[in-house]
């Protein structure tokens, strides 16, 4: 069911996709909204409240109805709210609409286009940013952005399915995302007063729940680039900043395809990014969701035979 049910989200969310505003991320917005102001007292044991709330609340109610749409009707109505769930969570259109209009605006020569649009992907002043940078930046947040959007829902989907628990694998990894994201905004980006706490409880939570899928995703990038490079690029870093998941997923990419993706260039040795790296980029993920896709095929085929 996992192959099957992440194929078809994937089919439907490229003819289909979710518009940025749409009523269920307004859902999950007021409900994050709501259980913060009613938890958020600034003790560390309210801001697990808060966190039990916000993801695990969720991430239970969907493995209760996956349970019970099987009981009741089957497991076809069990594989529909499958697909209906990761189509929510999973997808490349969420953010893949920025990386296609920077890249058109600096394949036309506008990089005045590229840094407004950069900026507003981003929320950063990027009005005096040189091309290369443009470009470091734009890979950089995509392939974050293909990791936390595709990679690593595949990787808890895929877990806790196989464990009976449906699409709550999905459901954890989005939402403790997400509220990983708006903790780390600032007061005046966000109308919520949180308090360290929570910021703490939450980062340290999402910090857990991604170490497993950001190795995951520098693996199959090391498998469908330059393994050695990457792999050694992943090792070196991994030295220097032990538990920065993103820096991994990062470092991975850097190897896997020979490009400088680190501001400072922490590990050296590799080409400024250029533009033709955006197309570079654009394959190693695709063919990276091939080899996944045809690993789950593979395991689905060998349950089924077995």
């Amino acid at each position: 069911m996992s192959f099957l049910s992440i194929l078809l989200a994937l089919l439907i969310e490229q003819a289909r996709p979710l518009t940025p505003v749409n009523r269920v991320h307004g859902r999950v917005r007021d409900w994050l909204v709501w259980a913060v102001r009613h938890t958020d007292t600034g003790e560390v044991r309210h801001g697990w409240l808060s966190w039990a709330l916000v993801v695990g609340l969720p991430l239970g109610l969907s493995a209760i109805v996956h349970w019970a749409l099987w009981a009741t009707f089957g497991w076809l109505a069990a594989f529909g709210w499958n697909v209906v769930v990761l189509y929510w969570t999973l997808g490349f259109r969420q953010f893949s609409h920025h990386f296609t209009g920077i890249r058109d605006a600096l394949d036309d020569g506008d990089e005045a286009q590229a840094r407004s649009l950069l900026a507003q992907w981003m929320r950063i002043d990027a009005s005096d940013l040189p091309r290369s940078e443009i470009v470091r930046q734009v890979i950089a947040h995509s392939v974050l952005s293909a990791h936390r959007h595709v990679f690593g829902v595949f990787a808890w989907y895929s877990l806790l399915s196989a464990l009976g628990l449906g699409p709550a694998g999905a459901v954890l990894y989005r939402l403790a995302e997400y509220f990983s994201v708006v903790v780390q905004r600032t007061p005046s980006s966000t109308s919520l007063l949180l308090s360290s706490a929570l910021r703490r409880t939450v980062t340290q939570a999402w910090s857990l729940i991604d170490w497993l899928p950001s190795r995951i995703t520098a693996l199959g990038f090391a498998f469908v680039g330059s393994f050695e490079d990457a792999i050694d690029r992943w090792r070196k870093y991994e030295l220097v900043r032990p538990g920065d998941n993103d820096g991994i997923v990062l470092a991975a990419t850097s190897g896997a395809l020979n490009v400088q993706l680190a501001p400072d260039d922490l590990l050296g040795g590799a080409p400024a990014a250029q533009t033709a790296h955006l197309r570079a980029v654009v394959g190693l993920v695709w063919r990276t969701v091939v080899m996944w896709m045809v690993i789950l095929a593979l395991l689905s085929l060998a349950r089924l035979l077995g």
